[in-house]
């Protein structure tokens, strides 16, 4: 009899000293692989500029003896401006010249190049595209005569969170007030409008 209750002693020994050899229960609150919550962090994006965030801004550009005074404006609130949309923008320009004796300034020729992009880099610009003035020698811009136009931003990239919206003005300006000799400058500009999601 002694001998049955030795083995049965025997016996729960190895299972506790088995049992100890496992890792610790999920229960008792030993050390186990999983990260804690607090370990892992979640990055915040970076807010996107936006120029037209306020729905318009106005831009002073110097060239040459010309200042150009341009206001942008779209009648497309930014929450629609999507990827897939088509995305008005629009503008209003005059000009004054320095000296003022009396020369004139005209307007030759307005483009508009979008590019969209994101924070990994830019995509492919869109088809550039151009108001040539069909009147010679152009549009007249000198104050108080002005030009108004609008340019459309297609569809852009599914991954772009933002356009870089590339403006270029070619000016003539009378050389005298009598003369039909001109002299060219150029103006250019840019503004970023964010991408909607």
């Amino acid at each position: 009899m002694r001998t049955r209750w030795t083995l049965i002693g025997l016996g729960a020994v190895a299972i506790a000293l088995a049992l100890s050899a496992c890792d610790p229960a999920p229960w008792s609150g030993g050390a186990t692989d999983e990260p804690s919550p607090s370990s892992t962090s979640t990055a915040i994006p970076t807010p996107v500029p936006n120029d037209l965030s306020s729905g318009s801004t106005q831009r002073t550009l110097t060239a040459g003896a010309v200042t150009a005074t341009v206001d942008y404006w779209s009648e497309l609130s930014m929450e629609k401006w999507t990827a897939t949309a088509l995305k008005p923008v629009k503008l209003s320009l005059v000009t004054s010249v320095t000296p003022a004796d009396g020369q004139k300034v005209y307007l030759q020729k307005a483009t508009m190049t979008a590019v969209p992009a994101n924070s990994a880099g830019s995509f492919d610009p869109l088809a550039p595209q151009v108001d040539q003035a069909t009147t010679a020698p152009g549009y007249l811009v000198l104050d108080p005569y002005s030009y108004s136009q609008q340019f459309t931003v297609g569809a852009v990239p599914a991954d772009a969170t933002f356009v870089t919206l590339e403006f270029t003005y070619d000016f003539l300006v009378q050389t005298t007030p009598t003369s039909t000799e001109y002299a060219k400058q150029t103006a250019t500009d840019s503004l970023t409008v964010a991408i909607a999601r």
